[in-house]
């Protein structure tokens, strides 16, 4: 009987052992926490230091990168505008540079000596011709090159001939224009033929 009694005392014994072994692991001790939680190493804090360096270089390296594409945006939205204004500025240079050699055929057709009553007409009306042609390139800003008497200018002028100095005349200055030379605005669309005093 008294084994019994002991048997029933020694599981009580290890219920209440159960009991508070699961009532200390639901409350941990400080003591416990401390074991638990462990202290980061040296090679912890090397190892996440190298790790924050390496992520600083990524992001500098991902900030220099932003820079430079909107960098590269802003310039192509620069060369993007200088384009458009220099569109808009020679506008219209094709048709110019186009209409420009009839200029010339209808020089011809007046230089030409008439006779009769009816080519004096037909002259008269190539002349009409002429000058309107003539006003509606000067509106819109194609003007033609002076060239005669003027100093030689290789951006202006193109001597395709060349002749000794005369007694009235200057070195490098054009005595002659064999044809007219024209500009749009500030560019050259055909430079003037010249002969040029050397």
């Amino acid at each position: 009987m008294s084994s019994k009694k002991e048997a029933q005392s020694s599981a009580a014994k290890d219920d209440q052992q159960a009991k508070a072994n699961v009532a200390k692991a639901k409350d941990p001790t400080a003591k416990d926490i401390k074991k638990k939680v462990q202290q980061p190493t040296e090679n912890d804090t090397v190892d996440q230091s190298a790790e924050i360096d390496k992520l600083n270089d990524k992001l500098a390296e991902k900030d220099d990168q932003l820079l430079r594409a909107q960098a590269e945006i802003a310039n192509i939205q620069q060369r993007q505008k200088k384009e458009t204004a220099q569109l808009m500025k020679y506008d219209g240079q094709q048709l110019a540079h186009d209409v420009v050699p009839e200029l010339d055929n209808l020089e011809r057709a007046l230089n030409t000596d008439v006779q009769d009553e009816a080519a004096k007409q037909l002259k008269h009306g190539v002349e009409m011709v002429y000058n309107h042609l003539q006003n509606a390139l000067k509106e819109n800003n194609v003007t033609e090159i002076e060239a005669l008497n003027k100093p030689f200018d290789p951006t202006l002028h193109q001597a395709v001939q060349t002749t000794p100095v005369g007694p009235d005349q200057k070195p490098d200055t054009v005595v002659a224009v064999l044809q007219k030379g024209y500009m749009l605005k500030d560019r050259v669309l055909r430079p003037a033929m010249v002969v040029v005093a050397q």
